[in-house]
């Protein structure tokens, strides 16, 4: 179902070049902002295009009924995120995706509704279909009864995601697996920046072997939650126990300019040092405190309520601990790709006809993406660009009539049932989620936040291992 996107799990807001809070901001900063917090490894063109639609956007979102936070006058209401120095950040409380599907969700159930749209749900792709080198339909699966279907049609779009599944704990939902753009790179497209994978610093840490994915806390917690460590590595007092001067405020002490508010990589980067140095907290040590006290006495619990109550009612409900009374653990997670699909100023692939949107293409973050800037690309993407560049491309190319009787359309659907069989007929002894799980720990300790020559190269020697035990030892219940 559409209402299943993972975007339903952006939480903190999305980022509009507005300036309703006359701060400085502007088309320009939120650009130059993007391409600084990107290491200035970003496609200039299409990050200056993305910083203007971002106003048109939160007009276009207003018009469908989004539920955007207020301030008392009436006006829209904005907050700063991690990687800006100013408030430009639009929200609706801690569920801003959620309410932006749902939006977009509504509209488009009109044109179902009208018969303009078929939707066809709880489909996976499995293959791209190619005819005379243009991307012509897809191979899917029906995922309630197994049936394989074929789709023809004149292009295709992918806004299928990222690929953070492959650490296996990220707090991407398990069904984001990146099937739809692996199965289009081995069809001929290209990747840009596959190594770029962002840690997120704020996700409720990891509690046991028994964990399938992890829970983020949205980053705009940092905008009243103050980080910290004990500065004494052996402490076990509990954290109300443990006064001012024995508390290490890391990020406001080494980045004064932003302070909790540094960007991601920053913040994921200190948190390992400080849990490396012997000062992490909880059980497990793999963990830093965000402390809502200092905020709780100077604004008032109803006030911190209002912005963030959905959010800690989740951390309440998943730890058990109250962080109105305790501070919050927090620990970075892998959260978001900023390579994907290599794509041109029109979202087209290497693959004629093929269109990356969003997550799953490259372009628009480089080496790290600002917060509250997935949202904005996905819906730039979406509302603003494809509509043109779509067009385009299907007004200026000569396409022939296709449907699903063509040979590319059967060979790509016996590739596909080849495959199943095979996989089926394994009968080895290990589930695929086992396999997943060996392959995301070598990915994470040698591919997550330190990343070294000599631990690239053990990966190196170690991946091919799990796709061979893979393949000579998966099961997988049933018959194909």
């Amino acid at each position: 179902s559409p209402r299943r996107a993972h975007s339903i799990a952006a939480q903190g807001g999305i980022n509009a070049a507005k300036n309703y809070q006359n701060d400085g901001d502007s088309i320009y900063r939120l650009f130059y902002d993007t391409i600084k917090g990107g290491d200035f490894r970003a496609r200039e063109a299409n990050v200056h295009r993305l910083a203007e639609n971002s106003v048109k956007i939160i007009d276009h979102c207003v018009a469908l009924g989004v539920p955007f936070a207020r301030e008392y006058g009436g006006l829209l209401a904005n907050r700063s995120f991690g990687g800006a120095q100013v408030s430009r950040t639009f929200y609706a409380r801690g569920q801003t995706g959620q309410q932006l599907l749902l939006g977009a969700y509504s509209a488009m159930m009109r044109q179902v509704d009208a018969k303009k749209v078929e939707l066809l749900t709880f489909r996976e792709m499995l293959d791209l279909v190619l005819v005379d080198g243009k991307a012509r339909g897809v191979i899917c699966r029906n995922v309630l009864t197994g049936e394989i279907e074929s789709h023809a049609a004149d292009a295709v779009i992918l806004a299928t995601g990222g690929y953070g599944n492959v650490f296996y704990l990220s707090t991407n939902a398990k069904w984001s697996n990146a099937t739809a753009i692996w199965r289009a790179h081995k069809r001929g497209a290209a990747f840009g920046n596959p190594c770029f994978t962002q840690i997120h610093p704020t996700c409720i840490p990891v509690s046991g072997d028994y964990q399938s994915k992890l829970t983020l806390m949205s980053e705009s917690l940092r905008n009243d939650g103050r980080v910290w460590v004990p500065k004494n590595g052996n402490d076990t007092r509990s954290p109300d126990q443990i006064p001012e001067d024995e508390r290490d405020y890391y990020l406001e002490r080494t980045y004064p300019s932003f302070g909790n508010l540094a960007p991601r990589d920053i913040a994921s980067r200190a948190a390992k040092f400080a849990c490396d140095e012997g000062k992490g907290v909880g059980s497990t040590k793999l963990a830093v405190y965000l402390d809502f006290a200092a905020s709780i006495k100077r604004d008032g619990r109803a006030t911190i309520e209002g912005k963030y109550g959905n959010l800690f009612q989740m951390y309440e409900k998943i730890t058990g601990e109250d962080p109105y009374k305790v501070p919050m653990r927090i620990f970075p997670a892998v959260h978001y790709t900023m390579g994907g699909l290599w794509v041109d100023y029109n979202l087209q692939s290497t693959i004629p006809g093929l269109h990356v949107l969003g997550e799953a293409n490259f372009s628009d973050h480089g080496a790290n993406r600002l917060g509250a800037s997935a949202l904005m690309q996905g819906l730039s993407d979406g509302y603003f660009v494809i509509p043109t560049t779509l067009a385009h491309y299907l007004g200026s190319t000569k396409l022939e009539k296709v449907d699903t009787s063509h040979p590319a359309f059967k060979d790509a659907r016996a590739q596909v049932e080849g495959g199943i069989a095979r996989m089926m007929n394994i009968k080895g002894s290990k589930s695929a989620d086992e396999i997943h799980r060996k392959l995301g720990k070598l990915m994470w300790d040698n591919c997550g936040m330190a990343r070294s020559e000599q631990s690239l190269k053990k990966l190196l020697e170690e991946i091919p291992k799990v796709r061979d035990e893979f393949w000579n030892d998966l099961r997988i219940p049933g018959d194909a």
